[in-house]
């Protein structure tokens, strides 16, 4: 039977860790400045155009969120259960009346509050920035955003617990997250076109190939909820709007979900399987 409290204890355990964590101190930092940065320069033309707003901070920061978020979730992820395995302290932790899903699970929950929070904390300054700037129009397109780019971290944080579960070495845990990152990362746009031209693939095989990266998902999903059209992003995104109409964005947010649900769960099992060792 599962413990709820301590599932609890656990996850106040693993958010004080987080908050500790140079990885998580650095991302966090880094996210909040680059996130206010673009939002300065967002917003620095307003005088010439006479445009206040949310709506060209939130275009600005797409492709920012695209390159970092996934890379702070999948490290984090990565680093969650199979550094505690390497220094032995997980041997520890399951020796403990606990069991294999409260361990992870905790984990998780610890981990992603920490991360999320450093998240709103950078959006949340870049906002700020945009109010005391005189902009208070398409905030809905910014809050748009800000729930993507969580779901985006959540999936992400998933699918580095699945690398770290059947991992003994930290340091191989992150090598394999930086070289998930990037493939993702490069089977975005321009490396998603050059292999539907390399393999000549139909407009509904591109479209697939994009459902099946979390990144895709995200940029889909964003500009749906900003623009309502994906003529942006060429034969692919007309064949979407025209096959799949006003049920494109809860297919989207299905999938999101299931990026989140999907790596946590056959992560459990290979964890539940292979223990502290």
């Amino acid at each position: 039977m599962i413990d709820l409290q301590t599932i609890a204890v656990l996850s106040r355990k693993e958010v004080r860790d987080a908050t500790k964590s140079r990885w998580l101190v650095m991302f966090g930092i880094g996210f909040a400045v680059i996130a206010s940065a673009l939002s300065w320069m967002a917003l620095s033309g307003l005088g010439s155009f006479g445009v206040a707003g949310f709506g060209r901070t939130t275009a600005s920061m797409v492709n920012m969120v695209l390159l970092i978020v996934p890379l702070m979730g999948l490290t984090l992820g990565a680093l969650a259960i199979a550094s505690e395995r390497e220094r032995g302290a997980l041997a520890y932790l399951m020796s403990q009346p606990v069991t294999a899903f409260e361990i992870l699970i905790s984990k998780y929950l610890g981990v992603a509050a920490a991360l999320v929070a450093a998240l709103l904390v950078g959006f949340g300054i870049s906002g700020l920035l945009v109010v005391l700037r005189g902009g208070s129009s398409n905030a809905g397109d910014f809050l748009a955003l800000v729930g993507l780019t969580v779901l985006l971290a959540l999936s992400s944080l998933s699918i580095g617990f699945l690398l770290s579960a059947g991992l003994r070495r930290g340091a191989t845990a992150i090598g394999l997250a930086v070289f998930l990152w990037l493939t993702l990362a490069f089977f975005s746009d321009l490396g998603l076109m050059g292999t539907a031209v390399t393999l000549d693939i139909g407009v509904r095989e591109l479209l697939l190939m994009a459902l099946a990266n979390p990144l895709q998902v995200y940029k889909l999903a964003t500009i749906l909820s900003i623009k309502n059209d994906l003529e942006v992003l060429g034969p692919a995104g007309v064949y979407a709007m025209r096959t799949y109409g006003d049920a494109l964005l809860p297919i989207l947010m299905a999938l999101f979900v299931a990026w989140v649900i999907a790596p946590l769960g056959i992560g459990f099992l290979i964890f539940k399987r292979r223990g502290a060792f």
